[in-house]
């Protein structure tokens, strides 16, 4: 070993592997991080005239010192690494010779120069190195690194890192009804708690606080190896390579030169295999068996575990993951209910009696212009009956339930955030500064090179140079003009597939087959919301990676800026691509119909569409349906399952391909843990994780109205999501380097936003979509008896066939002389009223009473959710009262061990005042372990009083 190196020619040290590929060759040092890149070794360079090529125009020279020579004289010729004679010739004017490098060479070379100095800092920086030797022309080599304990211990000290203390804290519990409650709850979920280790103690807690050198006493370090875990060790590594600088190109940390191919990879090791027959486990082992697997789908998740295995941030996700299907379980179970309740009252429900009643003749005006003939009402009975499964009085309960649940949830939320920012010593978390991103750098190089004659003539206001606004207004120009363009392109294919339904149903209407001809509008629909769906899965890829790109040409300054704008830029995209299709059915589709004689067309004889006889509030719900499944069973599994396992294929194959078929004699025969991880699939965040879920919450709150089983559906989805991110990031993904974050961050106020919005779409989908307000207004105002009956013909306006407007006329019509009057859905005057066919006064009550039941509903359910959020504080009694606790047993245990340092100094005062009366030989004295007193034979009790005045 030179200078913690593993040198490439001590061979008979190579073939000895580490036997758990967790250490150094040693057996003793961990791996705590590793760095992976591809080295092509430059081919021996051939004579001149024998089969080489000249040098090419851009082929770059690298000059070599032979023998140290500066232009001196030699006697002998100059020989070549492979004893072939240096001719004079061959020489440069300084006994340099001069080898010719292809551009692949002289990159490849500068890449190595870069690897050297930036493994060279590292060493400098504490750190120690193992390397493979690279033995083949080609291939793929591993740099392992290992952080020993005066690295661990400074970087903890300068991060802040809390570290459990040796003192041990009770936490009070609370009394009365709720700690009964909550025992009899651990009781009977005792089958579903997964068997992993717990804390001995579970109603103690260690005291945490920031690690510090000098304080060293106060922690129980009992071996220092163990001291910092895996997780903690590989943060403090990966922040020391996120630093450490390296002087090509000006760059800055392990990001950058990744960015630029200098290495491939950079990640920490996973805790051994998943599976396996041998016995010893490990948290990775562990995490599978009771976690990433979906046969364990009934069990809560061991959150501490996964957060002591992935860090803080991941195992917020999951935490928040498990409390929203958590809260699906209630809202699913309220959802059903309210379904079997319009299932059981579709029998008692006069109008849908009505309109599939045979007596009531009543004659509608036909669907479409020439070809349409007259229908009965009669004919739309079974879709009349299928809308009061949706569109009945306990909808709009569930909607006010609904908007409520969604704060709970949110409350409930910030309160178990709080909970696990206590147990995870998160607490006190501040903000460290973010390293800027490599491609910050990169621009940030450009303007000062750009810059750099300015900047001389003025160097004595060199302040630090940044990116300024005016930098980035291309940037900004281009991310409105996009955004804008690819939202317009979302509304284009709406609007495309309504001209479909429209062109089509006008083609099915021609058809001579009967069959065909009656189920027009079932057909129609259907195809054209697995059209929708299509282009929404379609359309959701192509917005994911024109988000990333606009984010990136914004050249934000640190990850976490990146992070937010990216995920903004993809939550509106993404949010307009799904609801849009759905926004329509709801709030556009059959209100720009017009009325029989004067309707509105789209294209030279195509009319606008109209709602189904039974209203809208159908065709939405299966619109919601459909979407949603289709999202969830294609986008969010499929596309995960797949996906990853087509990437690690593909990237095995280019690895294949591109290494030479050479046998390493120094390889070992089984692949290293390195070797494992290094094929998985790289971490690239949780964005689109959290991504699909808010899109989920949206369907399950924004349009719950129309479909009160969007809960189970998301419910089922989510028991299957847990496990599918769980077995993902258990056993196909690297493992990610550990982030402490005290919150979810920007994904909660998109939630809040969601919630809210939810109110008011809610709202309109109760007043405006459904038939609610329509017949309240009847039973109440125009009723004779107060029932329902006669709804029905109170909603239908009359036209007379004779103002069809000529060539519109159902052709081949067998009962057309027979009708003088057709019936359409509107409330308008009859033809026999002065003012016939405008919007009668029914129009405008029930129109008035829509506004006025939205105005009411949201501030209602806006005053609800407010209250809710009010009663429910946001940190947990029995938290808030812990914090204060630990606070002051922090303070009592600093202030306990500062006496006893205190009182042993004295202590040693009073025994070298004694030694220095008996006239005795002053010595060294050890106290405590962080004070060294020191007396020599002249030495006088003054000198040691300063000493401990200072300490």
């Amino acid at each position: 070993i030179i200078n913690n190196y593993l040198d490439g020619t001590q061979e008979g040290a190579v073939d000895k592997a580490s036997p758990s590929g967790m250490h150094f060759r040693d057996s003793k040092r961990k791996v705590d991080y590793v760095l992976a890149y591809h080295y092509r070794k430059r081919l021996p360079r051939h004579p001149p005239g024998v089969g080489s090529p000249e040098p090419t125009r851009g082929s770059a020279s690298l000059a070599r010192v032979l023998n140290g020579g500066t232009g001196k004289g030699h006697a002998e010729p100059q020989r070549q690494d492979g004893g072939q004679r240096v001719l004079p010739e061959q020489l440069g004017p300084l006994g340099v010779e001069v080898i010719q490098l292809s551009p692949l060479d002289a990159l490849e070379e500068e890449k190595q120069l870069q690897r050297e100095e930036y493994e060279r800092n590292l060493v400098e920086a504490g750190l120690e190195i193992e390397k493979d030797p690279e033995n083949k022309s080609q291939g793929l080599s591993f740099v392992r690194i290992h952080a020993p304990w005066q690295v661990l211990s400074r970087e903890a000290e300068l991060h802040k890192i809390k570290m459990p203390t040796k003192k041990m804290y009770e936490i009070t519990e609370e009394g009365g009804i709720l700690k009964t409650l909550n025992e009899i709850w651990c009781k009977l979920t005792e089958p579903l708690q997964p068997q992993v280790p717990q804390q001995e103690n579970t109603k103690m807690k260690s005291l945490s606080y920031p690690f510090s050198r000098e304080k060293i006493y106060l922690y129980n370090v009992k071996d220092k190896d163990t001291f910092f875990d895996n997780a903690t060790r590989s943060r403090i590594v990966h922040e020391i390579l996120k630093r450490t600088p390296t002087k090509a190109r000006n760059s800055m940390g392990i990001n950058t030169l990744i960015a630029n191919n200098v290495y491939d990879a950079a990640y920490p090791l996973h805790d051994g295999e998943y599976e396996g027959q041998n016995d010893d486990m490990n948290e990775r082992k562990l995490l599978y068996r009771e976690w990433a697997r979906y046969g364990v789908f009934y069990k809560f998740q061991p959150i501490d575990l996964i957060r002591k295995y992935f860090g803080e941030k991941i195992g917020l996700y999951f935490a928040w993951l498990g409390l929203y299907t958590e809260f699906l379980i209630p809202s699913s179970v309220v959802g059903i209910i309210v379904f079997l309740y319009g299932c059981i009252t579709i029998e008692s429900d006069i109008p849908s009696k009505e309109m599939c009643d045979q007596r009531n003749a009543f004659t509608m005006c036909p669907l479409c212009d020439k070809f349409c003939d007259y229908w009965n009402l009669s004919s739309a009975c079974a879709t009349a009956r299928a809308s009061h499964l949706f569109d009945n009085p306990a909808t709009v309960f569930f909607s006010i339930f609904m908007a409520l649940w969604a704060t709970m949830f949110l409350e409930q939320w910030k309160r178990l955030q709080m909970r696990l920012s206590y147990f995870w010593d998160l607490t006190g978390l501040e903000e460290e500064e973010e390293h800027p991103r490599p491609e910050y750098e990169t621009r940030l190089l450009q303007k000062k090179l750009k810059n750099k004659n300015a900047r001389e003539e003025n160097s004595h206001e060199d302040e630090k140079e940044k990116l300024t606004w005016s930098d980035r207004m291309p940037g900004y120009a281009a991310n409105f003009g996009l955004i804008l363009f690819m939202i317009m392109l979302t509304f284009s294919a709406v609007f495309g597939v309504i001209v479909y339904r429209i062109t089509t149903a006008a083609a099915l209407s021609f058809s001579t087959n009967g069959t065909t001809r009656s189920n027009v509008r079932v057909t129609v629909t259907a195809t054209a919301v697995i059209i929708n769906l299509v282009v929404i899965l379609i359309l959701d890829e192509i917005y994911g990676a024109v988000a990333k790109w606009l984010t990136e040409i914004e050249v934000p300054k640190t990850e976490k800026t990146f992070e937010e704008r990216l995920i903004l830029k993809a939550f509106l995209l993404k949010f307009v691509n799904s609801y849009a299709p759905i926004f329509y059915v709801a709030f556009f589709k059959g209100r720009f119909v017009g009325r029989p004689g004067r309707y509105v067309y789209v294209f030279d004889g195509y009319r606008m569409e109209e709602c189904a006889p039974g209203g809208c509030l159908m065709e939405l719900c299966i619109q919601l349906s459909i979407i949603m499944l289709g999202k969830q069973l294609i986008q969010n599994n499929l596309f995960e399952i797949a996906i990853p396992k087509l990437k690690k294929f593909f990237r095995k194959l280019k690895d294949e391909r591109t290494e030479p078929k050479e046998m390493d004699i120094n390889q070992s025969k089984d692949p290293q843990q390195w070797d494992l991880d290094y094929i998985l699939e790289p971490f690239t965040g949780l964005t689109p994780e959290y991504m699909e879920m808010i899109i989920q919450f949206g369907f399950v709150t924004l349009f719950v109205a129309s479909f009160p089983l969007a809960p189970l559906f998301a419910l089922l989805n989510n028991i299957i999501e847990v496990r599918l991110d769980a077995k993902k990031f258990v056993t196909e993904l690297r493992r990610p380097d550990t982030v402490r974050e005290k919150d979810i961050g920007i994904w909660y106020n998109i939630l809040s936003g969601i919630g809210k919005l939810s109110v008011i779409i809610n709202a309109f989908v109760i007043a405006v979509t459904s038939d609610f307000i329509p017949r309240l207004m009847y039973q109440y105002a125009y009723s004779q008896n107060g029932t329902m009956h006669g709804f029905i013909n109170h909603t239908l306006s009359y036209f007379n066939v004779s103002h069809l407007k000529a060539g519109t006329q159902p052709e081949n019509s067998p009962f057309a002389q027979d009708v003088l009057f057709c019936r359409f859905k509107d409330y308008r005057e009859p033809p026999w009223s002065p003012n016939q066919y405008e919007f009668s006064k029914q129009y405008w009550a029930v129109l008035s009473a829509r506004l006025a039941f939205v105005i009411l509903f949201q501030n209602l359910v806006m005053f609800l959710s407010v209250l809710v959020d009010w009663m429910i504080p946001d940190i947990p009694k029995d938290i808030s009262e812990q914090i204060k606790k630990e606070k002051s047993v922090l303070v009592d245990f600093f202030l306990k061990e500062e006496h006893e340092k205190l009182k042993l100094i004295e202590s040693f005062i009073a025994r070298d005042k004694g030694k220095h009366k008996s006239g005795t030989k002053g010595e060294r004295i050890r106290a405590a372990s962080f004070c060294q007193f020191n007396r020599s034979q002249k030495g006088s009790f003054a000198s040691s009083r300063s000493q401990h005045t200072e300490v």
